[in-house]
């Protein structure tokens, strides 16, 4: 089961790569592109996490975590920024 868990972590990291760029080049969007990579990458760290339990491997979930979380707010902020205001 440990091989097949690794596989399924390293396939939705390479698909979460190829959807991040699919989104880059069609939207023409890095926050959305990041956004969705992120999303990819916490799907693989917790499929890791789920075959290791280890503090090495929940340190990295929760750092992967930290990491979405931190830049999710940051291009958030950003485009609220961006915005000129009405009126």
């Amino acid at each position: 089961m440990s091989t097949l868990l690794q596989g399924g972590a390293l396939l939705l990291t390479v698909v979460g790569l190829l959807c991040g760029l699919l989104v880059l080049v069609r939207q023409q969007d890095i926050r959305q592109a990041v956004s969705v990579l992120l999303e990819f990458l916490l799907a693989a760290g917790l499929l890791r996490l789920s075959d290791y339990q280890t503090y090495r491997s929940i340190s990295t979930a929760a750092v992967i975590i930290l990491v979405r979380k931190l830049v999710t707010f940051g291009l958030r902020r950003d485009q609220h920024s961006s915005v000129p205001p009405a009126g």
